[in-house]
């Protein structure tokens, strides 16, 4: 018995050696099974649309894990796992994608990024509205924080895809799809960008309806800046159409009689209601200032800039807000242009002279009424009244040779009194006027052409 047990004792010890090699045979033989099942299994799904998918194998039996984007998707994966030759058993640990109630999508922008959230049916999909908003937005940042869920709309996909494309229309907003419903907020890039946006809307897919559009338009704005260095007029900004814009420029070329006119006004959508009556008034008043700016954005007038004498500047004030249209605001920032030099007789008619060589004191048609547009001229030929208060100024009225002679000259005597009359209003001494009439007696060019005639037709400061 004893020499039995020392014979067993002695035997077993060998057999370590054997149990090591066989499971050193056992582990080469599985672990290349093991990884042909894995590829095999990954292979097997290659057509199948999965998120988070895991294939784990040990010996024959493959623990299979992915987020399905439906039912009959998950089944499917698991089925074509296990039909994979070789397999002997799929733990199957797949689970469905969540689903979102409301299902909700979101593209944000502000000043330097735009940001896409919320949730997309498909990893598939989320690329392309990745791609889309990148290819649309080009040099902007594009910021990913969109996850994967289920329930999303028929043709969300189209839908969103729509939207990214107003995104670029934006200077800031969110646009939002809320299960089939669509809701945008924000800031119009461009005049016009809100139209374009509601517009696109109209081709949103079958069944997606718009449930709040407050897509504002960016401020109207049109400016312009009188510069007396330069003598120019810039007009800059939009007007409604070509129709007013040549409107505009017209009345702009009539009230101010020396400056040239750079015209870069572009046409756009958007012109608040009375914009172009309020243009054209506004700049009657820039045209009386020696320097100046005017800036109508929406419905709001801001004219600032300098006065040629005291009594222009509570005109221009007053003017500006007088008669505004329903929901128009005025903000006149009018100061007074300090006194030039007192200058004598001579230099006095010399600037008379070419102050109405440039431009006419306009009247209505056979009328001794002044024209609004001549304020400006007028204002000018004020101040030049005031650099000389010692002299003595005869206004003389001259008209062409048409028509009854009586009538002529009563008209020239009617709109030289108009014109001395405006002058004392503005401050000045009646006793240094004196209104004469000349009616057609004494032409400076032919009453044979409407051009001679409109030169004939004129008022003239004789310094005495």
């Amino acid at each position: 018995m004893h020499g039995l047990f020392r014979w067993s004792s002695k035997w077993w010890p060998g057999t370590i050696p054997l149990v090591i090699l066989w499971a050193f045979a056992a582990w080469t033989s599985t672990a290349p099974l093991e990884s042909d099942l894995g590829q095999r299994a990954t292979a097997a799904l290659k057509d199948t649309v999965l998120d988070k998918t895991k294939i784990a194998v040990a010996g024959r039996d493959v623990t299979f894990s992915a987020d399905a984007f439906s039912e009959e998707g998950r089944r499917s994966a698991v089925a074509s796992v296990d039909a994979v030759p070789g397999v002997r058993l799929v733990n199957d640990d797949t689970r469905l994608v969540p689903e979102a109630k409301p299902f909700v999508w979101s593209a944000e922008r502000d000043v330097v990024r735009v940001t896409l959230g919320g949730s997309t049916p498909l990893p598939a999909i989320k690329s392309r509205l990745l791609d889309a908003a990148r290819a649309s937005l080009s040099g902007v940042e594009v910021v990913d924080r969109m996850g994967l869920a289920r329930g999303a709309a028929p043709r969300f996909d189209a839908a969103a895809l729509l939207l990214i494309d107003q995104i670029g229309k934006l200077k800031d907003g969110k646009i939002t799809i809320s299960d089939a419903q669509v809701s945008l907020s924000g800031m119009a890039r461009d005049l016009g960008g809100r139209e374009a946006i509601a517009a696109a809307l109209k081709n949103l897919p079958e069944g997606f309806s718009v449930a709040a559009n407050e897509i504002r338009a960016p401020p109207y704005v049109f400016q312009a800046y009188k510069d007396p260095v330069a003598q120019t007029l810039t007009l800059t900004g939009y007007v409604p159409d070509n129709t007013v814009h040549a409107a505009i420029v017209a009345a702009a070329g009539r009230k101010f009689f020396s400056e040239k006119i750079v015209d870069n006004l572009k046409a756009s959508v958007g012109a608040p209601a009375s914009f172009a009556n309020m243009v054209t008034s506004a700049l009657g008043a820039l045209s009386r200032l020696s320097t100046g700016t005017l800036v109508v954005s929406d419905r709001e007038v801001k004219l600032s800039g300098d006065a040629l004498y005291e009594a222009s500047a509570g005109q221009i004030r007053a003017g500006l807000t007088k008669d505004l249209p329903r929901g128009w605001q005025a903000k006149p920032e009018i100061s007074v242009k300090p006194a030039a030099a007192p200058v004598d007789a001579t230099v006095c008619q010399q600037l008379f002279s070419d102050l109405l060589a440039k431009g006419k004191i306009r009247f209505e048609s056979g009328r001794a009424t002044i024209d609004p547009d001549s304020a400006g001229l007028l204002d000018r030929l004020i101040e030049t009244a005031l650099r000389c208060p010692t002299a003595n100024i005869e206004i003389a009225g001259h008209t062409d040779a048409d028509g009854d002679d009586g009538f002529n000259q009563a008209l020239s005597e009617k709109r030289a009194q108009a014109v001395a009359d405006y002058l004392v209003k503005a401050g000045l001494p009646a006793d240094r006027f004196k209104a004469m009439g000349y009616g057609s007696m004494q032409p400076v060019a032919g009453n044979d052409t409407d051009e001679g005639k409109a030169q004939n037709r004129r008022i003239e400061f004789v310094v005495r």
